[in-house]
């Protein structure tokens, strides 16, 4: 790996430039229901006022999505601050891998199938049951199941998870009465497809970085067991607990299993197959860790099935996990990382558990691991295991506290941290707890523009997408809140299609780049992908020439 080249004209700063990425914060389209403006951003505020600033797409194709209706989230834009590139990402590379057939002529589809005609056994889908679009898509679900019935097998079970975070909080009946229509479309004397368990992916199944293995084993005992509270049907497990629980949203549903005549029609035996539909890699490591781990010690899975198991892609490309897996991932090389490793640049990256493998793993191309032991340090501090919306500041004070005493220290030239409250609290639809995320979070942006005053340091200020900034469902067409029976508006807990900030503070500036007017000193039209030859332009080096152009205008 070449190091980057030194920039002649760069008079150097005292301190280590500072990447803050503040997830799930962007410029909302709305008044209402934009919980960024409307909270009190004070230092947010003066920050822009004061520098350099412009707003970045982070969203669509540009973020590697297939269309502009295409919400950005959080590995994505990871991915793209930190390669500085744009790459084809999930949706677009399985849309396209099942367009062109490509997928089911692969040795995992292969595989997967040869298994269930050999035994006779059932073929089942485990994932996120939406048109997200961020973790998985109906669409891939549908063909793959139109696709085993024409390779001859006869029974498929679906375990689905509900989502009510990437789409409506409440939209589950608008996707399981249509998609049960599809099964029946389906049925055939000689095939049998139908929905077997399920349950809200931040109940069950979808947990992520370790942060509450119980949503694994609910999960494992649910899909595979069949243990859990019994349904004749999907439709009604979701209407049961809507009426006894008031207020739960999809993502909270409890988990259920369909049964005929007491009998759950869907446990994953042995000689079954097994396919999680998601193609994003964060919420399906732990699950497939539960079918192919041998020495798996996380909790007790009882009867473990002997099943052929692949993921929708590769979820850890450097542990090769699955190891069987459907559709490749993107191959993402020279990242930001490696280049900063192989110039010599000391490097900070920071987060709580539940952003910590986006500013590490996803900035990183997806790879674990350092690329050099001796320069880089990894700091996780620890999730608070609660609901987001009971203790909406989340860590991010624990998180400043280490970020101020690394700045002063002398010891890091780069660092980069991640503020999860914009994204995490935004998903739980509750705008006063938002609220409280987004004030908690900018008086601890006060802390570091202080301390990059004291330091000499440069804050690049931005974000991997929109969330918090588009709390409200509105109506499509004349932009109006939608309300609920009760009067109050119904909340949106998905990401937004909202560009993001971009905000140079560098209080020791000494004329490297054009700085005023403000915003005509940026460049407009950019995505994410510009951080990182922005930073690698602050911290004084000449991006690599096929990166994405920096946001400032050098002189």
């Amino acid at each position: 790996m070449e190091s980057l080249k030194k920039n002649p004209a760069w008079k150097g700063r005292r301190g280590p430039v500072v990447l803050v990425i503040m997830d799930g914060v962007g410029y909302g389209k709305y008044k209402e229901g934009d919980a960024v403006a409307d909270a009190k951003m004070y230092h947010l505020t003066a920050l822009r006022s004061q520098s350099p600033h412009t707003q970045l797409k982070a969203h669509g194709k540009a973020v590697g999505l297939p269309g502009e209706d295409d919400m950005g989230n959080s590995e994505v834009g990871h991915n793209a601050m930190g390669c500085g590139r744009v790459f084809n990402q999930g949706a677009a590379l399985v849309s396209q891998s099942i367009a062109k057939g490509m997928i089911f002529t692969g040795q995992a589809w292969k595989d997967i199938v040869s298994t269930v005609q050999g035994s006779g056994g059932t073929l089942h889908f485990i994932g996120l049951f939406s048109d997200g679009n961020v973790h998985s898509h109906l669409d891939h679900l549908k063909a793959m199941i139109q696709r085993a019935k024409q390779e001859g097998i006869k029974k498929v079970r679906i375990h689905v998870l509900f989502d009510g975070r990437d789409v409506g909080e409440t939209s589950a009946l608008e996707y399981l009465d249509p998609f049960e229509a599809f099964l029946q479309a389906q049925s055939a004397p000689d095939f049998d497809a139908r929905i077997a368990s399920g349950g809200g992916r931040m109940w069950i199944t979808m947990d992520r970085y370790g942060a509450d293995w119980t949503m694994v084993e609910r999960g494992w005992k649910t899909h595979v067991h069949g243990e859990a509270r019994p349904f004749a049907s999907a439709r009604e497990a979701v209407e049961t607990y809507r009426r006894e629980i008031p207020g739960i949203i999809d993502q909270d549903l409890k988990e259920f299993t369909v049964v005929e005549q007491g009998v759950p029609i869907g446990t994953i035996q042995d000689g079954d197959s097994v396919v999680y539909f998601n193609f994003r890699g964060d919420r399906a490591l732990e699950i497939t860790a539960a079918f192919e781990e041998e020495g798996f010690s996380h909790f007790d899975r009882g009867r473990r099935p002997k099943v052929c198991y692949a993921g929708m892609m590769e979820y850890d490309g450097d542990t090769h996990v699955p190891q069987r897996y459907l559709v490749s991932p993107p191959s993402i090389n020279r990242t930001m990382g490696e280049y900063l490793a192989a110039t010599g640049v000391r490097t900070l990256a920071i987060s709580e558990t539940q952003k910590y493998g986006h500013v590490t793993y996803f900035f990183n191309g997806n790879r674990t691991g350092k690329f050099d032991e001796v320069l880089e340090t990894y700091q996780e501090i620890k999730s608070d295991v609660v609901p987001f919306e009971q203790r909406p500041w989340m860590k991010c004070a624990e998180i400043t506290d280490a970020v101020v005493q690394a700045m002063g220290s002398g010891k890091y030239d780069f660092i980069r941290l991640n503020y999860p409250n914009g994204d995490m609290v935004g998903h739980t639809g509750i705008y006063q707890a938002v609220i409280c995320a987004m004030e908690g979070m900018d008086l601890q942006l006060g802390r570091l523009a202080k301390a990059a005053q004291q330091a000499g340091a440069i804050l690049v200020i931005t974000a991997d997408h929109g969330n918090s900034d588009d709390m409200f469902e509105h109506q499509k067409k004349t932009g109006d809140v939608v309300y609920k029976a009760d009067g109050t508006p119904k909340a949106k807990t998905s990401h937004s299609l909202n560009p993001v900030p971009c905000i140079i503070y560098d209080p020791d500036y000494k004329g490297e780049y054009l700085r005023e007017p403000y915003e005509g000193a940026l460049q407009e039209d950019l995505g994410i992908s510009s951080i990182a030859a922005t930073c690698m332009s602050l911290l004084g080096y000449v991006p690599p020439g096929d990166y994405d152009p920096p946001v400032l205008q050098m002189k």
